[in-house]
């Protein structure tokens, strides 16, 4: 038994570009706005969004702090040179560091990391306000599915072009469309904190990961699940358990039904038209 997470780029290419192309005329928006942090995800992400929409209603925001590895400085200013981007840089510590001072607990390690993604997403989608634009995420399915990114941070946003990747076919989508292989080598960070790394965090590799997301979606047994991935049965378990127990930050806030339809619930409307 095998699992199969080969996915044609050049018709993935084609199904996203008309996917953000077709929300944002549906939206009546111009544009969008990302967030550039110089890692493979989002320079993917802005690479896609201008080939659809055009460098001019491409807007790239790069936001670091003092925990900004340098080489994420670099491969931002690298992706920007490489493919042409409109970006502006804004410094955030001063901001975060106001936040900190004012919070009535003060925050540890993992709720400064988490004021700091949502500090982005404010200064986002303020920019899409006074430029008309929807706000572009960033995340992949394997971010998405074990609930690593930031409720109402990075996990924000009105479109999520390669939320249906997984990491590892990012890394191929990313490799057709001739993203630096610097930005596609090095590890993946957040650089929420010194010297944090995703597979650090995660207690897993990427590879590994995906195929157990992947056949843990085509509903196969877990023992069966770890001999394909090379894993412990454990290790099955656990990203299974991460799965269910950040469901809350996949979906809109729980309502109770009371009604005949209910919002987030059975009031269904189309994602899009055309």
């Amino acid at each position: 038994m095998d699992i199969n997470l080969t996915i044609n780029p050049e018709e993935t290419t084609t199904i996203i570009k008309d996917f953000i192309k077709t929300y944002a005329q549906n939206s009546g928006c111009k544009g969008v706005v990302i967030g550039l942090s110089g890692g493979v995800d989002s320079t993917l992400t802005a690479v896609l969004c201008k080939q659809a929409l055009g460098k001019k209603n491409t807007h790239c925001l790069f936001l670091p702090d003092e925990t900004t590895p340098i080489l994420d400085t670099k491969h931002q200013e690298l992706a920007v040179k490489k493919f042409d981007l409109s970006c502006k840089k804004k410094d955030i510590t001063d901001i975060v560091k106001q936040i900190h001072s004012n919070c009535i607990i003060k925050p540890d390690k993992q709720a400064l990391a988490n004021i700091k993604a949502r500090t982005r997403m404010i200064l986002l989608f303020e920019y899409a306000n006074m430029t008309h634009s929807l706000v572009c995420g960033t995340s992949n399915k394997s971010e998405i599915l074990v609930g690593y990114f930031t409720k109402y941070g990075d996990g924000a946003a009105d479109i999520m072009p390669i939320g249906d990747l997984y990491k590892t076919q990012v890394y191929k989508l990313a490799e057709y469309l001739k993203i630096p292989k610097p930005i596609i080598s090095k590890p993946p960070t957040a650089g929420l904190w010194r010297g944090q790394t995703d597979e650090k965090e995660l207690k897993i590799s990427y590879k590994k990961l995906d195929i157990i997301l992947a056949g843990l979606e085509r509903k196969i047994e877990n023992t069966d699940i770890a001999k394909i991935a090379s894993v412990k049965k454990s290790d099955v378990e656990r990203i299974k358990n991460m799965r269910v127990k950040t469901q809350h930050k996949r979906r809109n806030a729980l309502i109770p039904k009371i009604g005949i339809r209910t919002p987030g619930l059975d009031w269904r409307s189309p994602i899009q038209e055309g």
